[in-house]
């Protein structure tokens, strides 16, 4: 899919656009998959731009606006009126959630950006003061304690050591899908019990593995196949001797899930569960946390922080004063009787 939007845009992108394609590729060094999330995002806009000002015949499919004529002299005539009303189209029309506001609203502030403060081709940004659309805060769903423990005993069958390897990673070390599908036999540093992941923006981070990632990562490679493979390289293989796709582990995580009836839980899930249970029962410093789990900013990882019924209930319970009640006028009388004169 990534290399069908990317062949698309390399032909139907006007020249402005692809520049800033390559731009935030190469020098700013985001992941192909953000690069045609930009590109997307901006067709979607200026798609709405061309429509709204009747540029198309009024019978065109939103879907089969071509931007390919969309040039520097156009782009001078957006406002930020014009990007109200686009943003207007995406909550009334397109109904797009408030975070998929967010990202286009993003992706044409790092455009706009772009033009204003890296090439100097527009004198005025017209969405500097366009505000990122509120987003209802919710805290993130995960396993408890028991019920990983309960999903990880629900492993079994002719690769239940890939499967068990892999739910182990996920709730021990917080990855993302892609970041696991994505793992090496060489990214997996037995020496110094660390494994090294590629997260967004290809930035890479170490994490350290703990006894229970490396015994599961040992028994899984005594079984790992080794002939005939398409990929040598990857860690986790498929039936097919490649390399492991993301619909199927999101396929068997599914699968497990469903066993401990929790089904409705996604794969991003299994990452939640992680930081929760390093949060909560392994004390883990936030911003330990925030390396961890690849975070750009601290803020993402504060969600983390919410805390259980049980623990609010011992913080009420801990504190020195949560056995001082107020006294009675009888009370206080007989206890100032008992005074040493």
């Amino acid at each position: 899919m990534k290399s069908e939007i990317k062949s698309e845009w390399m032909s139907e992108a006007p020249p402005i656009i692809k520049e800033f394609l390559g731009y935030v590729g190469t020098i700013k060094g985001k992941s192909p998959k953000t690069v045609d999330e930009y590109y997307l995002d901006l067709r979607t806009f200026f798609r709405y731009i061309k429509k709204s000002r009747d540029l198309v015949p009024p019978e065109t499919d939103f879907e089969k606006i071509g931007i390919s004529d969309v040039d520097l002299d156009f782009i001078k005539t957006i406002t930020l009126t014009h990007v109200f009303e686009y943003m207007n189209y995406l909550s009334t029309e397109r109904h797009n959630k408030a975070s998929t506001r967010s990202r286009k609203v993003s992706s044409l502030r790092t455009f706009f950006k772009y033009l204003t403060n890296k090439t100097g081709k527009l004198a005025f940004n017209p969405v500097e003061e366009l505000e990122t659309p509120k987003q209802r805060k919710s805290l993130p769903k995960y396993l408890t304690l028991e019920q990983s423990l309960e999903l990880l005993s629900k492993v079994d069958g002719p690769t239940k050591e890939r499967d068990y390897c892999i739910l182990t990673l996920f709730l021990n070390c917080g990855m993302r899908l892609s970041e696991l599908v994505s793992l090496n036999l060489s990214d997996v540093r037995r020496g110094t019990s660390t494994v090294r992941i590629v997260g967004k923006g290809n930035k890479e981070r170490i994490v350290y593995l703990n006894d229970a990632c490396l015994d599961a990562i040992d028994r899984y490679i005594r079984v790992r196949p080794n002939n005939a493979l398409i990929d040598k390289n990857a860690l986790f293989i498929s039936k097919q001797k490649k390399r492991i796709s993301p619909k199927t582990v999101q396929y068997l995580v599914k699968k497990y899930l469903s066993e401990i009836e929790l089904g409705n839980l996604s794969v991003h899930k299994l990452r939640h569960t992680a930081a929760t249970l390093m949060y909560q029962h392994g004390h883990v410093d936030i911003r330990v946390l925030k390396d961890i789990l690849g975070h750009e900013n601290l803020g993402t990882t504060e969600i983390y922080t919410h805390l259980s019924d049980e623990q609010m209930a011992n913080a009420a319970k801990a504190n020195p004063l949560s056995k001082v009640k107020q006294r009675s006028s009888v009370d206080l009388k007989k206890a100032i009787k008992k005074e040493p004169e």
